[in-house]
């Protein structure tokens, strides 16, 4: 009898560059701590990368966007706009800060930000009060649009950008997905007032945790690097002049940072080639829809997701996953839809009909950078029979 095939991972890192090296080199010098040379070094080479003046590297990703929501002003009783689709992490956030999402739908194409949808919102749900957008039905401030990049995809934030300038808004884009990805010529974030990264150990790079907050701002750069290092004023005393947070991240995973960095190049290359042959192999399947890419996006496909539709293709999205997952090949469905969560119960929602679609028919593949061409056979197959 031959034995099973080894099981196909949804997502693992690749650790093939300078990570030994750069660890090491932390390791034997005892800089391992949030104080030391990597990290000052992964934040100017992820800010280069970006095209942003200043980053502040932070813990995870959601550290990030809740020390973006303080510096920005963002507080209690405003109200930000965010997709009801994406990970929970940047409506936790709002909520950290006393502050109330709106969910928004996704557009069906792309499973980004529904930017109609929006606009629409804006225009029809809101009224100029007191010198303040304010919320028609809750009499909040609406005070900041939050695109989130989901899948490795960039949000169409140019015309938020706009909406945002129009309204007064501010525009603090979660770009923890999409590292790597284009957004009509430029890199992901850019045209955000603070952008933020994730660094988890599923993302293109990877620190096994970690976050960055990304702005032009130096004021709000100097005011989340002194929150992030609990408020601390004196070099040498501890004294402290508010309430601050542990969130800055270590010397040896910001070395590991930017040995990741270095090679991002080549893994959204190895990436945009195994997406390529997805693509191609599904097209002939009945009922899967390969996911897609806007003419105005060069996109990471950071997860790559299909969309099962049970009438054609015979199965749904998740009895699939179960029989994969039978023949040791690991997809993952994406994230309920915020508008459906109990930790966010009451928050409002928009026109929330895309996102629940989705959430039902969409199923992410495996994704690896170092995911071969048998291994992706193998998935082809299995999705064929």
């Amino acid at each position: 009898m031959s034995p099973s095939p080894a099981p196909i991972p949804l997502f693992e890192p690749r650790l093939r560059g300078n990570e030994w090296r750069y660890v090491k080199d932390c390791l034997d010098t005892g800089w391992v701590s949030s104080v030391g040379a990597y990290v000052r070094r992964f934040e100017e080479e992820t800010a280069r990368r970006l095209g942003f003046q200043h980053a502040v590297a932070a813990v995870n990703g959601t550290s990030a966007l809740h020390a973006a929501l303080l510096v920005s002003g963002v507080g209690p009783g405003d109200e930000v706009i965010l997709p009801s689709v994406t990970f929970i992490a940047p409506a936790n956030a709002v909520r950290y800060v006393g502050a109330h999402p709106v969910l928004m739908d996704a557009e069906p194409d792309y499973f980004q930000i529904d930017v109609e949808k929006t606009l629409d919102f804006l225009k029809k749900e809101c009224r100029w009060s007191r010198g303040a957008l304010r919320n028609k039905s809750s009499g909040r401030r609406v005070r900041a649009l939050m695109p989130v990049d989901v899948l490795g995809h960039p949000a169409d934030v140019r015309p938020l950008r706009e909406a945002a300038k129009k309204y007064g808004l501010l525009l603090l884009q979660d770009a923890s997905e999409s590292l790597g990805s284009r957004y009509r010529g430029g890199p992901t974030g850019r045209g955000a007032d603070i952008a933020c990264l994730s660094f988890n150990g599923n993302k293109l790079v990877t620190t096994g945790g970690g976050g960055m907050l990304l702005t032009d701002d130096a004021a709000w750069a100097a005011k989340a690097r002194h929150l992030t290092t609990q408020a601390k004023t004196d070099p040498i005393e501890y004294i402290h002049d508010e309430v601050g947070y542990n969130y800055r991240l270590t010397n040896v995973l910001a070395a590991l940072g930017l040995a990741q960095l270095e090679q991002l190049d080549g893994f959204v290359t190895r990436k945009r080639r195994a997406a390529a042959r997805y693509a191609k192999a599904l097209r002939g399947i009945q009922g899967l829809t390969p996911m897609r890419e806007a003419p105005w996006a060069r996109g990471t496909y950071w997860m790559y997701t299909i969309r099962v539709d049970e009438k054609r293709y015979g199965l749904d999205a998740r009895t699939l996953l179960r029989r994969l997952a039978r023949r040791g090949i690991m997809t993952r469905p994406i994230w309920q839809p915020l508008h459906l969560s109990k930790a966010h119960k009451g928050a409002q929602s928009y026109r929330c009909e895309s996102a629940e679609l989705l959430y039902r028919e969409a199923l992410s593949l495996p994704s690896s950078v170092a995911l071969s061409d048998a291994q992706q056979d193998r998935i082809v197959t299995a999705l064929r029979s």
